[in-house]
């Protein structure tokens, strides 16, 4: 319950880019036409591998997903901050912020799971060829990518925690969507379980998943190492220089976020440094593989002739 003095938040104000209003028109178009080069280039590496049998193998499999999982984490965001930059400010009822988050976390952690995943992949087609077919059949590959979304769903109960959470007196929200760490912030409930919860549930959805992908590529730098011929060591970086590329983008933007005390960032660098992940990394995600990746450029071309 609020204190006598204190009226219980019903709404939270989200401010979005407050001070920016003059510009809102560059940015509604800027981050529209962001949101549509996201769709339509993760749309096209999902149609692309969907229907193209020279690209039915697992790594095209798992890039397909992550396209799909890069359109689902920009939508569970970017119409808000269209919304938000539209209407300068926006009223978001409680309950409507929190389930919002919700799918936030679902989201945006199911790139994290598919890049471990493509991580593994990439492993054994280097360090293990022979074994390569015999272990990524494409029920193997199935059971990976379900396994990975009930992992997100997984990851994601530590919202049910914030439904419990009271809020009193101050509403305003300095970003562009229901941040988890602001609405803690906010509220006036005890929230030192919910952020034990959230420090174990990062390390489960982060730093594990990043220390499994450093474990496959020093795995596969040791081997690249030991060829000695110009061609293996061009077929080994073709193989894998996408993805790590994919990486280096995915975990170089979240370590920025996270990673960083967020006490001595200011509201507008942590608004910065989020669109780096949201907005930034699905958007280079299409592009790094039809620019790197010889099976891609030749499907894009056999589509263009026809």
């Amino acid at each position: 319950m609020c204190d006598v003095n204190q009226t219980e938040v019903t709404e939270f104000l989200i401010l979005g880019f407050f001070g920016l209003y003059k510009y809102k028109f560059l940015l509604f178009i800027l981050f529209l036409f962001c949101y549509l080069m996201i769709l339509a280039g993760n749309l096209l590496i999902t149609v692309l591998v969907s229907t193209n049998h020279n690209l039915n193998t697992p790594m095209f499999y798992f890039l397909k997903h992550l396209a799909v999982a890069d359109i689902l984490s920009t939508t569970t965001i970017v119409p808000m901050i269209l919304n938000v930059i539209l209407y300068d400010m926006k009223e978001v009822p409680v309950r409507i912020c929190i389930f919002h988050l919700h799918m936030v976390v679902i989201f945006g952690f199911s790139p994290i799971i598919l890049i471990t995943i493509m991580s593994y992949d990439r492993y054994l087609a280097i360090c293990s060829p022979m074994r390569y077919n015999s272990i990524m059949q494409p029920h193997v590959c199935f059971k990976m990518v379900l396994g990975s979304w009930f992992f997100n769903f997984f990851l994601s109960f530590e919202i049910i925690f914030v439904w419990r959470l009271k809020f009193c007196g101050s509403n305003t929200i300095d970003h562009f969507f229901c941040d988890f760490r602001i609405l803690l912030d906010l509220s006036t409930s005890d929230t030192y379980f919910l952020t034990l919860v959230d420090f174990v549930l990062g390390i489960f959805g982060a730093v594990i998943p990043f220390a499994l992908t450093l474990i496959s590529y020093l795995s596969i730098f040791f081997i690249i190492m030991t060829l000695s011929s110009t061609s293996g060591l061009s077929k080994a970086f073709s193989t894998c220089g996408s993805h790590l590329t994919t990486v280096c983008i995915y975990y170089g933007t979240l370590f920025m976020i996270y990673m960083s005390p967020s006490n001595d960032r200011s509201s507008s660098t942590n608004k910065f440094l989020s669109l780096l992940y949201i907005l930034v990394s699905p958007m280079m995600n299409p592009i790094i593989y039809s620019l790197r990746n010889q099976e891609i450029r030749r499907t894009l071309q056999q589509m263009f002739r026809k």
